[in-house]
């Protein structure tokens, strides 16, 4: 019997840990999808760095009243898989949310971003925007655009100038 409850205490102990440590945390109901469905949705987050897991909920009640995240217990009902992303916040609403729209069986719960609990709505607008890098590279054409509008008004200049002196 100790050895049970010991395992069990390791176990809501790693879920703590993980809570903890992940940027993006999403709790998904996966009942009715099939398991080439289910599989495809696992090869799917395992690209992209996230660990997709079906836990208890009992287990991962403890957790979260470890890491002071009791509000998620709510959404800690029926068969329960959590995808955890240590490195990228919006990596797993994006891939749940796009999953969710193909299979209707998937369903959002809710989730832990950035250590705020979030709903369904907040997880829709996170999966909306648009990747790490299209964010980066509209910053750099933010950046660049008044470089540019100074560069092509100084070569204007020197057209016009060039233009007038031929004329002489």
């Amino acid at each position: 019997m100790s050895k049970a409850l010991e395992k069990k205490k390791q176990m809501v102990a790693e879920i703590a840990e993980k809570l903890k440590n992940s940027k993006s945390t999403i709790l998904t109901d996966y009942r009715g999808l099939t398991v080439a469905e289910m599989n495809e949705l696992r090869k799917q987050l395992r690209e992209a760095g996230v660990e997709y897991k079906v836990l208890k909920n009992t287990l991962t009640r403890r957790a979260t009243a470890e890491t002071g995240l009791s509000e998620l217990d709510q959404h800690l009902t029926g068969p329960t898989a959590i995808a955890f992303s240590a490195e990228d916040v919006v990596a797993p609403a994006k891939i749940l949310y796009k999953f969710s729209k193909d299979h209707e069986a998937l369903e959002i719960k809710g989730g832990v971003v950035e250590g705020r609990v979030v709903g369904l709505d907040e997880i829709k607008e996170l999966a909306d925007l648009p990747s790490r890098e299209g964010l980066l590279s509209m910053l750099l054409s933010v950046l660049q655009a008044p470089i540019r509008n100074f560069a092509l008004a100084v070569k204007a200049v020197a057209d016009k100038e060039g233009g007038e002196a031929q004329e002489a």
